[in-house]
C-alpha cells in the first residue's frame, strides 16, 4: 500500500515537495500556488497573477482548505471545511505571518482601512486598488521586503516615504557602502528615506488611515500604509498539537519534528537553531525530504539489489545568497552572501565604480570565502557564490581575483 503524505500549506516548500512526490496538498489561499518573491512585481504592474503561478504539482491541489487541528495519535488533519484527511507522513509547510508592529492605532489583527501587510497576492491585488498617482504612500520597514514594495509603489506613481527604524536599508545583508548605494538609487525613483526613524502611530478618521506618526512628533501624511516589518514563522498548528517549537517548528537532519511521523519544511521550520526565511533554504527542503521519502519507500527494492547499506539522505543547512532586482530607469541588482562585515584579522577587497554605479566586496577569513556584496555588475557573482557555497580552500592567488568577471576561473 503507498504512503499517503499530507502537506499544509502551499507556498513555496510545499509546491516543490508536491512536485517530487504524489501528496495531498492542502493550500489556505484560494489562488493557484505562487512564486512569493515576484509579488513586488505583480504590484508594480509588471506581471499579471498567473505569469508568477509555480509548474503545477503531481496533484491537484486543495484550495482554500485551511487546516485547524492535528490529531497525532489518529494521524489525521482536521480542516475548517469540516473535512478530515488522514496521513501517514504529515508535512507542515505552513511558512510565515508578516510581524505587526506595536503602533498605536493597531489593535489586534484587524487592520484600519488603507494598512496592509504585503505577503500575499491578495495583499498585492488589494494594494494596486488603492493605488492612483499621486497617492500618499508610507512603507514602515527598510529591510529587503520593505525596499521591494517602496519600489513597486512608486511605479504606479505614488508619493512614497520609506521609513527604516534601523541606520540603513537592508542592513541584514549589506554593509554600510552597499546601503548607501542602495539608498541613492532608491531616492533616483522618487521614493523619501528615513532611517533611524521610529514609528509609534497610525491616525484614523472613519477607520481609515490619514497619517503616519513618529517618536519624534513628526507626523507624515498618509492614504496608504504598507507593513513590512519582516515575518514570523507561522507555528500555531504545531504548537497545539504538542510538537517541539523555539522560534519555529524544531526539525533535525531528516526534517523530522520531534513525532516520528510529522516533517517541516519552509520558513517556518528551524533546523540546528536556523530559521531562514528564503526561497532558496525552502526549495532545498522541499528536495532533501523528497529524496528522503522516496528512499524510505524504495528501501525494500534496494535491499535485495544492493547488498551494502546506503546512508540515507540528509539535510546539513543552506548557504543563502539574496538576490533583488529594483526597476526604474536604470534597473539596479544586487546581491549578498555569507557575512559582509569583516572581523579583525579579515581579508577584504572592494572595488568601486562610481561612473557605473558598480560595487563589489568580498571578505576572507584565512583560506576561506566567508562573504561578500555586489551592487550593480554581478558578473562574478556565480563563481563567488559556488566558492562561498563549496566553503573550500581558494586557491593562493591574489585576492582581485575573487571580483574579476569570470571570478579567477
Amino acid at each position: 500500500m503507498s504512503t499517503r503524505i499530507v502537506v499544509v500549506g502551499g507556498g513555496t516548500a510545499g509546491v516543490r515537495l508536491a512536485q517530487r512526490l504524489p501528496v495531498t496538498l492542502l493550500g489556505e489561499e484560494p489562488h493557484a500556488p505562487y512564486n512569493r518573491v515576484l509579488l513586488a512585481d505583480v504590484l508594480a504592474g509588471r506581471y499579471a497573477p498567473e505569469v508568477i503561478a509555480l509548474p503545477a504539482p503531481l496533484e491537484p491541489v486543495r484550495r482554500g482548505v485551511r487546516a485547524v487541528r492535528i490529531d497525532r495519535a489518529a494521524r489525521t488533519v482536521a480542516c475548517e471545511d469540516g473535512t478530515t484527511v488522514g496521513y501517514d507522513r504529515l508535512v507542515l509547510a505552513t511558512g510565515s505571518n508578516p510581524v505587526l508592529p506595536p503602533l498605536r492605532g493597531l489593535r489586534g489583527s484587524r487592520l484600519p482601512s488603507g494598512v496592509h501587510p504585503f505577503r500575499t497576492l491578495d495583499d498585492c491585488l488589494e494594494l494596486r486598488g488603492l493605488v492612483r498617482p499621486g497617492v500618499r504612500a508610507v512603507v514602515i520597514g527598510g529591510g529587503l521586503l520593505g525596499v521591494s514594495a517602496a519600489r513597486a509603489l512608486a511605479a504606479l506613481g505614488a508619493e512614497v516615504v520609506l521609513t527604516q527604524q534601523g541606520e540603513r536599508l537592508m542592513e541584514r545583508q549589506l554593509d554600510a557602502r552597499a546601503s548607501e548605494l542602495l539608498r541613492e538609487h532608491v531616492e533616483s525613483l522618487g521614493v523619501e528615506v528615513h532611517t533611524e526613524c521610529r514609528v509609534s502611530g497610525l491616525r484614523q478618521e472613519e477607520g481609515a488611515v490619514t497619517a503616519v506618526e513618529l517618536a519624534d512628533g513628526f507626523v507624515l501624511d498618509a492614504g496608504v500604509v504598507v507593513l513590512a516589518c519582516g515575518v514570523r514563522p507561522r507555528v500555531g498548528l504545531a504548537r497545539d498539537a504538542g510538537l517541539d517549537v523555539r522560534r519555529g517548528i524544531v526539525v533535525d537532519d531528516e526534517l523530522r519534528t520531534s513525532d516520528p511521523y510529522v516533517h517541516a519544511i519552509g520558513d517556518c521550520a528551524e533546523h540546528d537553531g536556523r530559521v531562514y526565511g528564503l526561497a532558496g533554504p525552502a526549495l532545498e527542503q522541499a528536495d532533501a525530504l523528497a529524496e528522503l521519502l522516496l528512499s524510505e519507500t524504495s528501501g525494500d527494492r534496494a535491499a535485495t539489489t544492493v547488498p551494502e547499506a546506503r546512508p540515507r539522505p540528509a539535510y546539513t543547512g543552506t548557504r543563502a545568497l539574496t538576490r533583488l532586482t529594483l526597476g526604474g530607469p536604470e534597473a539596479l541588482d544586487l546581491a549578498a552572501f555569507g557575512e559582509a562585515t569583516p572581523l579583525p584579522g579579515d581579508d577584504v577587497v572592494q572595488l568601486t565604480d562610481a561612473t557605473r554605479r558598480a560595487y563589489r566586496k568580498v571578505v576572507v577569513r584565512g583560506d576561506r570565502l566567508v562573504g561578500g556584496v555586489l551592487l550593480g555588475d554581478l558578473a562574478a557573482v556565480g563563481a563567488l557564490a559556488r566558492a562561498w557555497e563549496g566553503d573550500e580552500a581558494l586557491p593562493p592567488a591574489p585576492l582581485l581575483h575573487l571580483l574579476t568577471h569570470d571570478g579567477g576561473s
